[in-house]
């Protein structure tokens, strides 16, 4: 299993009326949390788009627990269970600052080659980083 860790604050255009982070927000976590994963990884979106591989999201899960709000700093952990195939899922758990679980989620990507729109292996270099964690 790989885990990585990623804090960010709550802003106000962020939250609605009652002042709860408004709902939609959580996939972008999510996305913040799964590219920062790559990045540690020595992988980024960009370079395999350069690749020619694209990863687009085909599932995704959000489980509300408890409603984060403006200002509170959060904690997104994002964990890849186990190596990818032609897909990779991710899994989600949101912290508020006293470290009690907000929300959990799961997406699952699919790497694409943007020449044919068809599902692809991994390249060999995310096998090869993973693999170190498993």
């Amino acid at each position: 299993m790989y885990t990585h860790n990623i804090k960010t604050r709550i802003r106000y255009g962020e939250t609605d009326k009652m002042g709860y982070c408004y709902y939609g927000n959580y996939a972008q976590f999510f996305e913040m949390g799964r590219v920062e994963l790559l990045r540690s990884l020595g992988v980024s979106y960009k370079e395999l788009e350069d690749q020619g591989i694209m990863l687009p999201v085909s599932k995704l899960n959000v489980n509300y627990l408890r409603p984060v709000f403006y200002d509170e700093e959060i904690t997104i952990t994002t964990k890849i269970a186990k190596l990818p195939t032609a897909k990779i899922i991710f899994d989600y758990e949101i912290k508020n600052e006293k470290g009690v679980v907000t929300t959990t989620g799961e997406t699952t990507l699919v790497f694409i080659r943007s020449t044919d729109m068809r599902p692809t292996q991994p390249p060999k270099s995310i096998i090869e980083e993973l693999s170190k964690h498993f």
